[in-house]
Order: structure tokens, then C-alpha cells, then sequence
């Protein structure tokens, strides 16, 4: 099961598209404590993929979609000409294998393989493996291979379908004589010439149907097993939605399932809770090692799970009220600017 081959199908490439765009649109900031504070600051993770190259919503998006479908991404460290950090060359991971050695920096040897016969060996130093579960600590499992009997099945399903739609009877009834006569050739086209055109399309639409011949209109309906089969395309779409931890009505199986009476941000909670979180989680972890410390990386899930304009002003009311926030630092919230200096005392001590 390969990845191209794999992302032929609709829910797969889908429920990647989605948690790979998900996490690549949060943006992965960079923090330092300061007096016991966390402060944003600027590092080589502004540009993870490097200025020129990639920018950082396609550097993230990559990162996941190897992650996704492989269980590992592999990041080329690239230094400038004072030895500092730059940016992380991510790599293919069918381009790459891994091995111990106690030796190597980091314990392990990456061999990357380069225009089918090139060879270059990097360390710890020099090359980031960023791990899916794993069973071994060497090399994390990739899911379009765990998941291969499921992904052929629905691959089996979807040619079926192609097979069935493109041989199969696709007529929506049949009509026949009503007596025992039969009908030659010319006058069967002619009857279906006939009822085609009195009987279908939307300009004959509660008109009455006359048609100077006995005829019986049998319609053509799905059987048992047709039905079956049906169902068997939905259940492979709520399968892959099982393996990548997608919810299924964001796959767009939605006759099961419903968000009547959970807001959108609620929805996304649950997605960044349950889904997202993991994988940015093990990002952050793999990009803290790499800078200074008492300096970490961190996702911002702020706006991916902001409330409703309504529900935001009402919490920052009660946390400029309760002391938590000045009146600037929640206009800062609101994308607004500071207010003036007469008119910051009143306000606060109106609040208070």
C-alpha cells in the first residue's frame, strides 16, 4: 500500500488534508521564561522550512502528511556559515533508514538515499526524527501500512463501484406492453422517444401524461444486495475516520451523526483534544531540543478554538473586572488599540 496509491481514496485524502492543514494552520511559536513567565521571542522556527523555500504553512503541512502516512518525518538540520541553526530540510521517509549506534550522536545513523544510489549518512546532530507510536523506539509505524487490509478494502469497493456504474444497469424503470403484443424495434423506440419526452424533465412537472399506447412502467430499485454494498462504501468512510482520529461528519458521513446543539468552537475542541494535540505535541517536543535553553516551542491554539465574538467579549469583561487583564491587553484581544491615557483610570476604576 503505497501513499499515492492510498490517497486515491476520497475519506483517506481527506482525513489527511484535514489534520495536516489543521496543525499547519496553528502558529508554532517560539517562548522563553522570563521571571517565571513565558515570553514570545524570534528563532529559526519563524522559518522552519527557510525563507526561500518553504513557507511555514507548507513546511508544517509536509511535516504532518509524512507523520500521517508514514509514522516518521525526517528534518535535514541546515546551518549558515556561522554555524547557527537555520531551518529543518524535511526529507521523504521511503528516502530514509534508520539504525542504532550507540556511538552517533543521538544513538542513531540516518542513511538517505538520493537519486536511487546516493548515499548520505547523518547523526543526531545533523538530521530530527519525529516519531508516530512506535514499538521499538526506532522508527514510528506508519499508518497506511497498519491500516492496509482496511485501505484495500475500500480500494476493492471503489473499483467495484467503477465496474458497476460502468457496466451495471443504470436505467431508472422499465416499460413494457400492457397486453400480450409485442413491440418491434421502430415501435419500441418510439414509446420510450414518447414517454421520455411527455413524462421526464422539469417542464412536464405536474403536467398529464398522454400516450396512446398500454403500457406498464415497472421501476427499478436496489436490491438487498445492492444496498449492502452501499453501505459497505460508508462504513470504509467511518473506518479511515477510525484510523486517523477524524470525527466521521467531517468526512462527510453525516446520516449517523449530528453537531445540533455543539458550536463550532465545541467541535474544534474536541478535534485539538483528541486529534491534533498528540502530533503537535511530539513537533513540539522534537523542535524544543534544538533551541537554547529555557526556550520551547509551543502550537497556538488560540484561534483555533476561539468562541463567538459574544462568549469573547463576556470573558473579557469579567477578567478586566476580576483584575486578570487591563482594559489595553483585552483590546489587544480584540485586534483593537490602546486607549488613550485619560480615559484608561476611569475605566478601570469603574471596573473595580
Amino acid at each position: 500500500m503505497s501513499e499515492r496509491t492510498a490517497l486515491t481514496l476520497s475519506s483517506v485524502f481527506r482525513a489527511v488534508s484535514l489534520v495536516a492543514g489543521s496543525v499547519a494552520s496553528l502558529p508554532l511559536r517560539t517562548l522563553e521564561e522570563q521571571d517565571e513567565v513565558k515570553v514570545r521571542v524570534s528563532s529559526f522556527l519563524d522559518y522552519p522550512g527557510g525563507r526561500d523555500r518553504q513557507t511555514t504553512h507548507e513546511w508544517k503541512e509536509l511535516v504532518m502528511t509524512h507523520l500521517l502516512l508514514h509514522g516518521n518525518s525526517f528534518l535535514q538540520h541546515v546551518y549558515n556559515g556561522g554555524g547557527a541553526l537555520t531551518a529543518l530540510n524535511p526529507i521523504h521517509p521511503g528516502s530514509v533508514s534508520v539504525e542504532w549506534d550507540d556511538t552517533a550522536i543521538g544513538g542513531k545513523l540516518y542513511t538517505v538515499t538520493r537519486n536511487g544510489a546516493e548515499t548520505v549518512v547523518f547523526d543526531g546532530s545533523q538530521m530530527t526524527q519525529i516519531m508516530a507510536l512506535s514499538l521499538d523506539g526506532l522508527v514510528g509505524i506508519s499508518p497506511i501500512t497498519a491500516a492496509r487490509q482496511s485501505l484495500a478494502t475500500g480500494l476493492s469497493g471503489d473499483r467495484a463501484a467503477n465496474r458497476m456504474f460502468s457496466n451495471g444497469a443504470m436505467i431508472s424503470g422499465l416499460v413494457t406492453p400492457a397486453g400480450d403484443e409485442d413491440l418491434t424495434e421502430d415501435e419500441a423506440r418510439t414509446v420510450k422517444d414518447s414517454v421520455n419526452k411527455t413524462m421526464t424533465g422539469t417542464e412536464n412537472a405536474g403536467d398529464i401524461a398522454v400516450i396512446n399506447r398500454r403500457l406498464q412502467f415497472t421501476p427499478w430499485q436496489s436490491s438487498a444486495e445492492d444496498a449492502q454494498f452501499l453501505q459497505s462504501r460508508a462504513f470504509q468512510v467511518d473506518e479511515v475516520g477510525r484510523w486517523f482520529g477524524v470525527p466521521p461528519h467531517l468526512l462527510g458521513l453525516t446520516e449517523k451523526s449530528t453537531s445540533w446543539g455543539q458550536g463550532i468552537a465545541e467541535q474544534n475542541r474536541g478535534l485539538a483534544r483528541y486529534t491534533l494535540t498528540p502530533w503537535t505535541a511530539r513537533i513540539e517536543e522534537r523542535c524544543s531540543r534544538l533551541l537554547p535553553p529555557a526556550r520551547s516551542a509551543e502550537f497556538d491554539y488560540t484561534a483555533f478554538v476561539k468562541p463567538s465574538p459574544e462568549d469573547e467579549i463576556r470573558l473579557l469583561i469579567e477578567q478586566v473586572g476580576a483584575g486578570l487583564l487591563t482594559v489595553d491587553e483585552a483590546r489587544r484581544v480584540r485586534n483593537m488599540p490602546p486607549l488613550p491615557a485619560a480615559q484608561v483610570a476611569p475605566r478601570l476604576e469603574l471596573a473595580s
